[in-house]
């Protein structure tokens, strides 16, 4: 009797041995998450600056590859998203639905947003690296790129990035107020951005008044004079950089009809054949828009169009005509370009010859820039990146990252920056697995970077604190029968936001 009473004695110590083991296990890999205390100090810790695309497929990639992981975004603005909310137009609904993706991710136990931050003035690179094992700079593209010609300052001259975010409700473009009184705007640049601002400006406001377009815009916009937009390039129709989708949404725009030069056509159907298939078909729509006769009832549409758009090529501009009292734009003269070289490899040179258009607005849409974020991050100031190999930041020590269009340069669609930001993942990961990033030590992670705002002064705002925007947001949007109407103020949106 004593010797089966031993034997299960022995027994019942056993599995207390192996349950507490497996207790120890569990809180090394997974930081004893689900076992009612708090993570483990010596979890990995990702930092990722910037709340944009980039940022979120970078932390949902982390935190779905490797169970152990513990990712925090930091955005200067209360609010995340970044280009989704402040880029995509609002005629595009169907791709901002790709914030329900990054909602997950931002509401996922082991990954937390703190937005109302600014990295490089409320707390430096340095004392990121010093809280977090990596951090991950995915901050996207600020600046804009100049064009460097007589006038670029006049009233009447914007940015495409800053007009976007105008009519997309950045708070640093609140106050744009563009002047919409002239009949013809011309644009710089043949890209989707180029092809948007066109598209916003010539679209109907019953429309556009069921999206979410802040309301200032929409009501300057159906104030609007403007009749006819001409979206210029310095190359010719083979290099035109929008896509097939965008030229669709233009061509079948309401009320609209294309005006194009047919001499800028000459020639480009006989090389259809020798196109790759996107190339063909995006050249095949234009030139059935621009050379071929219409059928009966899309001749009677244009017809009765009252506003009209068109592609200008081969034309580089060379100067902003002043008004009269040289304070705003009153025209734009532009050079005349021939093309030197082949195929896709080609470039535009002058031929001496220049043509002068009369127009109100000029809206330049030849790209967006990244800029330096912090002394001690290196930046390349002619290519507007953080030189990178594989996303791992060079002439630094190990634990510095970078993904998005501050690794690249600002180019693709957000399905590219997905990729892109799937890379330096991968890349981060890697150097876990195999010890050239040091996760032994422990980092504060959070906890270590909110003593120092507090100390600051600087209050971050939770993703919780967030959807009391959006809730505010949709309750606003919904009053004017609008998904959202956002939020253009930076106070109030923390006001609305820590109430």
């Amino acid at each position: 009797m004593s010797t089966h009473k031993g034997v299960l004695w022995k027994i019942r110590m056993l599995n207390i041995f192996l349950t507490s083991t497996r207790r120890v296990r569990i809180t090394r890999l997974h930081g004893a998450r689900g076992l009612g205390t708090s993570p483990a100090a010596s979890c990995p810790k990702v930092c990722i600056v910037g709340g944009g695309p980039a940022g979120f497929y970078t932390a949902q990639h982390l935190v779905k590859t490797r169970p152990d992981v513990q990712v925090d975004i930091y955005e200067r603005l209360p609010v995340p998203f970044g280009l989704v909310r402040f880029g995509v137009a609002p005629d595009h609904p169907e791709v901002k639905n790709v914030m329900n993706t990054f909602t997950q991710t931002a509401q996922h136990a082991r990954c937390s947003f703190h937005g109302n931050v600014s990295v490089g003035k409320d707390v430096t690179v340095q004392e990121l690296q010093e809280a977090y094992h990596a951090v991950v700079l995915s901050y996207g593209a600020e600046g804009n790129r100049t064009l460097g010609v007589p006038g670029e300052d006049l009233a009447g001259v914007h940015s495409a990035k800053d007009f976007v975010g105008w009519y997309n409700g950045l708070p640093t473009n609140r106050d744009l107020r563009p002047d919409l009184r002239c009949e013809t705007a011309v644009i710089l640049g043949q890209g989707n951005v180029a092809l948007d601002v066109a598209r916003i400006l010539l679209s109907p406001v019953d429309i556009l008044k069921n999206t979410d377009i802040t309301q200032p815009a929409l009501d300057t916009l159906a104030e609007s004079s403007v009749r006819r937009v001409l979206i210029v390039g310095r190359r010719g129709p083979l290099q035109l950089a929008c896509t097939i989708k965008e030229l669709r949404e233009m061509v079948n725009l309401p009320g609209t009809r294309p005006e194009m030069e047919a001499s800028d056509f000459e020639c480009i159907a006989k090389m259809l054949k020798v196109l790759p298939r996107p190339r063909k078909r995006l050249t095949e729509l234009l030139l059935k828009v621009a050379v071929e006769t219409p059928e009966e009832t899309e001749l009677e549409r244009r017809n009765s169009a009252k506003r009209a758009w068109g592609f200008r090529f081969f034309r580089s501009p060379v100067e902003i005509l002043p008004s009269d009292d040289l304070t705003r734009a009153a025209g734009i003269r532009l050079a005349v370009n021939r093309l030197e070289g082949e195929g896709e490899d080609v470039w535009a040179v002058t031929t001496g010859e220049v043509e002068d258009v009369e127009c109100g607005l000029v809206i330049s849409s030849i790209g967006y820039k990244s800029l330096p974020i912090d002394p001690a991050v290196p930046f390349d100031p002619r290519k507007h990146i953080i030189p990178n190999t594989m996303g791992r930041v060079q002439k630094c020590a190990a634990g510095l990252y970078c993904s998005g269009w501050v690794k690249r340069g600002p180019t693709g669609v957000i399905a590219t920056t997905m990729n892109d930001s799937f890379d330096t993942a991968r890349t981060l990961l890697h150097d876990m697995d195999e010890g050239t990033l040091d996760i032994s030590t422990v980092k504060p992670g959070s906890a270590g970077v909110t003593t120092i705002l507090e100390k600051r002064g600087v209050k971050p705002v939770l993703f919780s604190d967030w959807e009391k925007i959006d809730s505010e947001e949709s309750k606003r949007g919904e009053a004017r029968g609008k998904p959202r109407e956002k939020l253009l103020d930076v106070g109030e949106m923390l006001k609305v936001a820590w109430t």
